[in-house]
């Protein structure tokens, strides 16, 4: 057993962070503070500087977890007489059309099931039939199974057909290239709680200035009014509501370190080697993924669970959990599966760690692969 007494979470977020982020909240800051503006400013920037998005686009952060920010988005952008054609391989796309439900938009979707990504001629198809849809929604990591969807043809097909593309890349900012000069968007989401290695408490999207200039009235809630939001900051420096003040001063710490480690290169480099570490010692004990490896993301893995009558994942969790190694269940509807996720504080001696804490764990539970 480690001697660690904090638990390493091998989630797709909230992740393990480091201790100078933990200790960034530790000053309180008051919320209309002169001080406390230019670090929420700062944080604006150096989102916006990650994708290559100045002048062209804006950063709004908004209260609340990722799925916070996600409906703010779609709501703000999305106009009430506007359709979303939802592209689903997992929860989180189908949390986008529920979310669309709940707000009164009218939506379609294509649903690739658990396996396989959104395709960008059956995209071209839909839109070219139906007239009426004004945006894509498509999660660009799908943390349900751990794919990549391929959002640059995508926004290419959604680009010639002249409708907007709002990108849920909530797991994969930061760690995976994105250029708002190259890729066409209207809106990107992501959240502090991700690959940046912040604390969860808010979220963000990144849209063109152009387009949320027009979206004044879209909103259905006073709270997830990105455009209130942005002209408010943009007059004042401030947040209309208070903010997760010490959740935004983490974060500005957890972007200087993710510059420090080298960026959006860096931090990918060391996620894809705690991917590929992982999965080869996951399957040198005998588990098999549920994608194969040209679909595998740096962000986590699906496993599929031992057919063992003696394995049963919540005691595998526990069993795990004793050795501080905390894992995510599966999000499959046709197969028993469990996660591991990459991201976070994890480096090559914890994911050695974890590899002999399975074994020791399969080893207690009596499970033969």
């Amino acid at each position: 057993m480690s001697n660690r007494t904090q638990p390493y979470l091998l989630t797709p977020g909230p992740i393990t962070t480091s201790m100078s982020t933990k200790e960034a909240m530790l000053c309180d800051w008051g919320s209309w503070d002169q001080d406390f503006n230019k670090i929420t400013a700062e944080v604006c920037e150096r989102i916006l500087d990650l994708a290559n998005a100045k002048g062209t686009h804006v950063c709004v952060p908004v209260q609340g977890s990722g799925s916070f920010a996600v409906e703010a988005t779609l709501g703000t952008m999305v106009p009430k007489d506007g359709k979303v054609l939802v592209l689903m391989n997992g929860a989180y796309g189908q949390r986008i059309g529920k979310s669309l439900q709940y707000m009164g938009r009218e939506y379609c979707f294509i649903d690739m099931g658990d396996y396989e990504p959104p395709k960008p001629e059956e995209v071209a198809k839909k839109l070219a039939e139906d007239s009426m849809i004004t945006h894509v929604a498509v999660v660009y990591c799908e943390t349900s199974s751990g794919i990549l969807n391929p959002v640059a043809e995508i926004a290419e097909v959604v680009k010639q057909a002249g409708r907007g593309l709002i990108i849920d890349a909530m797991s994969a900012f930061g760690a995976l290239p994105i250029d708002a000069q190259k890729l066409p968007f209207d809106a990107l989401i992501s959240a502090a709680n991700k690959c940046i290695e912040g604390v969860p408490g808010f979220g963000y999207a990144i849209v063109r200035e152009d387009i949320m200039q027009g979206s004044q009235g879209n909103a259905h809630s006073l709270c997830l009014d990105l455009y209130e939001q942005w002209v408010y900051m943009a007059k004042t420096g401030q947040w209309r509501f208070t903010p997760p003040t010490h959740v935004v001063a983490a974060f500005l710490q957890a972007l200087k370190e993710h510059e420090a480690e080298g960026g959006v290169q860096g931090r990918y480099a060391r996620y894809a080697r705690n991917r590929d570490r992982m999965v080869m010692g996951m399957r040198a004990l005998g588990f098999k993924t549920l994608l194969e490896d040209q679909w595998l993301s740096p962000i986590i893995t699906t496993f599929f669970s031992p057919t063992d009558k003696n394995f049963e994942f919540t005691d595998f969790y526990n069993r795990l959990k004793v050795h501080n190694f905390i894992i995510y269940p599966g999000k499959l509807t046709e197969a028993e599966s469990f996660r591991l996720g990459h991201i976070g504080q994890l480096y090559d001696q914890q994911v050695d760690q974890l590899l002999d804490a399975v074994a020791v764990v399969l080893d207690e539970m009596q499970v033969s692969l």
